[in-house]
């Protein structure tokens, strides 16, 4: 069977950066199983493996445009001190719940002046290209269930209510 809208896949993935520092792995966890078709991955992987089998090893490099975007300057930001309200101690490399326009979003400190703290509302891996090594495992239909809610249910469901 292959990787085609509406199928189930089992994968294991490395994911690198150009400086080949792994980022994310599926190494000694489960497998990670998606629906293709629903953007359950970014584009570039998802695109790459349509048409594959089980058994399938492939190498991908997936740029911005087709992964998490570029970097939008407009989501680092410059705040005062006292936005953080009740948070005495303020490092770079935390990260925060911040109430957006959009909805609820992460935002990373990046930088601390003074009484100034810049964030970043961008996705940590914005701008960077992402090198994959895959291997696909198996391949399935998805179930009704699945197709209705847009991702994989693992055993026992999904844990939500629609």
């Amino acid at each position: 069977m292959t990787i085609t809208a509406k199928k189930v896949a089992s994968i294991h993935y490395t994911l690198k950066n150009d400086q080949g520092e792994v980022l994310d792995s599926s190494e000694g966890q489960e497998p990670l199983a998606y629906l293709q078709g629903f953007q359950n991955l970014v584009p570039g992987l998802e695109n790459a493996l349509e048409g594959k089998t089980a058994g399938d090893k492939i190498s991908v490099v997936v740029s911005p445009e087709e992964g998490y975007g570029d970097k939008n300057p407009e989501l680092i930001q410059e705040l005062p001190r006292d936005m953080f309200g009740g948070i005495d101690n303020i490092e770079v490399g935390m990260a925060f719940h911040a109430e957006t326009a959009a909805g609820q979003q992460v935002v990373e400190v990046i930088d601390i002046e003074g009484d100034t703290i810049t964030i970043d509302g961008n996705h940590p891996l914005a701008g960077v290209d992402l090198h994959f090594d895959v291997e696909v495992l198996e391949v399935r239909d998805a179930t009704e269930e699945e197709l209705l809610h847009g991702h994989v249910h693992g055993d026992g469901g999904c844990g939500h209510d629609h």
